[in-house]
């Protein structure tokens, strides 16, 4: 039996968290989300995901800031930021900063299932 592929979301939006979960779930991923980058880091120390979907504004600071430290460790990790600060200085940003996706608040289903077509195909 083949081991399902694993989702970290970090994100501090319960409902988006929960949406998204269900989404993924409906793509055999195994989501587990955090509210922080802090308990994000925890988790990467235990368990490495094949994608993470990333807020940007998180209550210890901004994603697209942890992109880069979790490239530079996990270059196999793919990025996906996901947030209502959807402007293209933001998107520039995180593109600059090694981020593989970004994708815009509010999102759909098919958004995040082309996302993942994409990235882990």
């Amino acid at each position: 039996m083949e081991d399902k592929l694993k989702a970290l979301i970090v994100d501090d939006e319960d409902d988006v968290s929960y949406l998204l979960s269900a989404i993924l779930k409906h793509k055999n991923l195994q989501a587990r989300y955090v509210t922080s980058i802090n308990d994000a880091k925890k988790v990467l120390e235990e368990d490495i995901p094949s994608i993470i979907f990333l807020d940007n504004h998180l209550p210890d600071g901004f994603g697209v800031n942890f992109i880069e430290e979790v490239k530079k460790s996990y270059p196999e990790i793919k990025i996906v930021m996901i947030t209502a600060h959807d402007t293209t200085a933001d998107k520039t940003k995180a593109y600059k900063e090694g981020v593989d996706h970004f994708i815009g608040k509010p999102f759909t289903r098919e958004v995040i299932y082309r996302a993942l077509d994409n990235l882990l195909n």
